[in-house]
């Protein structure tokens, strides 16, 4: 019952995104919405952790299995992929090791101002 409950939430917080990429006419995806709100969310306390934990993990859990038809569909379309292979493997090790820089530095950053933050709590 308990895992019902956190799916339900996780539903109602999808239905409520949805809802709002349909009026809201940026092109950012329903998904990007629901992870801020639900940060937004769980930050403000409004929403407990642990009323969405277990049934966070079991989705976590399971993601890789919903990217097995995209590697199918991958597969299918071998022949015209194949040609891009090369520029294909240098975008993405470039935006990887990106995106390793970038959220090394913002990471430091966050350390270092929660770091300083209770430094002036304690003085």
């Amino acid at each position: 019952m308990k895992l019902l409950e956190q799916f339900t939430i996780i539903l109602a917080l999808t239905l409520v995104v949805e809802t709002v990429k349909a009026l809201v006419p940026l092109p950012i995806p329903a998904s990007i919405y629901g992870l801020l709100l639900m940060l937004f969310l769980l930050k403000a306390k409004v929403i407990p952790l642990v009323s969405v934990k277990d049934a966070g993990k079991i989705l976590l859990e399971t993601m890789p299995i919903m990217f097995i038809p995209a590697a199918v569909g991958l597969l299918n379309s071998w022949n015209t992929v194949k040609e891009l292979l090369f520029p294909l493997i240098v975008v993405i090790f470039i935006s990887t090791l990106a995106v390793m820089v970038i959220s090394g530095h913002v990471t430091q950053m966050v350390i270092h101002f929660n770091q300083k933050r209770s430094d002036l709590k304690d003085e």
